[in-house]
């Protein structure tokens, strides 16, 4: 796999060429800004931008206050080889809150494993209706220590309106969840997406994530997809790393919340 090549690619499909994500979601262009906009629960933010030193701190006030007129938290995903050098520096300047660190990661599909061995009593059930993302949600704040309102609005809508740009799946040990993930499928691109995987404590150190992936894995080349691509964090980075991935990039999260920012002004 050529990184410099892939990497290009990357960029190009899903971040300057994005799709909306959803059926409530639409993706402008503004200038040297491309951004995600929708609903109180749908994912708002900076995909990609071309920025320099001269127009970095202008495109950050648009964008702040675009969202703040519309009422929308918003996340600036920011990527190591984005420019200017210093534009986390500058997004944090503006009142910005910088969220942990993830490495971008990719895989040609046809290299992955497509199969993986589950614990005995543990099977992976295909979320199709309302009660698996319920699962979804229960798995998502017991591993992520965060409330699942919001993603499970999102998940219930594409499930809904937009089924074929999602897959989720979910390992149940007898009727317990323990652990989920969703694939994010992105029509007209070389790329599909792994999200929100994740093994409750009890249960790690077992294989099952590695099972979830390589399932994902196989639907994604049922599919026709090329690659499939992750924001890793620390815990699953090893995992995926010893089925294959590699790292492309670094994410960083700058989270701008306009009511926290007019409290403070």
């Amino acid at each position: 796999m050529n990184h410099e090549e892939v990497l290009a690619l990357f960029d190009r499909q899903l971040r300057r060429d994005a799709q909306a994500d959803g059926p409530g979601t639409r993706v402008e262009r503004d200038g040297d800004v491309v951004r995600q906009v929708g609903a109180d629960h749908d994912w708002n933010g900076v995909l990609w931008s071309d920025l320099d030193q001269t127009t970095a701190d202008v495109a950050i006030r648009v964008q702040a206050q675009y969202f703040a007129t519309l009422g929308r938290e918003f996340e600036w995903k920011a990527y190591a080889h984005d420019r200017p050098d210093d534009l986390g520096r500058r997004l944090q300047s503006a009142g910005f809150t910088p969220g942990p660190q993830e490495a971008v990661m990719v895989a040609p599909v046809q290299d992955l494993p497509t199969d993986a061995a589950l614990p005995e009593g543990v099977h992976l059930r295909p979320v199709t209706d309302p009660s698996g993302v319920d699962l979804v949600a229960d798995v998502h704040e017991q591993v992520f220590g965060t409330s699942s309102f919001r993603l499970r609005q999102r998940l219930l809508a594409q499930l809904a309106q937009n089924s074929e740009t999602v897959s989720m799946v979910v390992a149940m040990a007898g009727d317990l969840p323990v652990c989920a993930a969703r694939m994010e499928l992105n029509p007209g691109t070389d790329f599909a997406g792994l999200w929100g995987g994740g093994t409750v404590a009890a249960w790690r150190g077992q294989g099952i994530y590695r099972a979830l992936v390589t399932r994902r894995a196989r639907t994604a080349a049922d599919l026709g997809y090329r690659y499939l691509q992750v924001d890793a964090t620390d815990q699953s980075r090893p995992i995926l790393q010893r089925l294959g991935f590699v790292v492309l990039s670094t994410t960083t999260p700058y989270v701008y919340d306009p009511q926290h920012n007019d409290r403070e002004a």
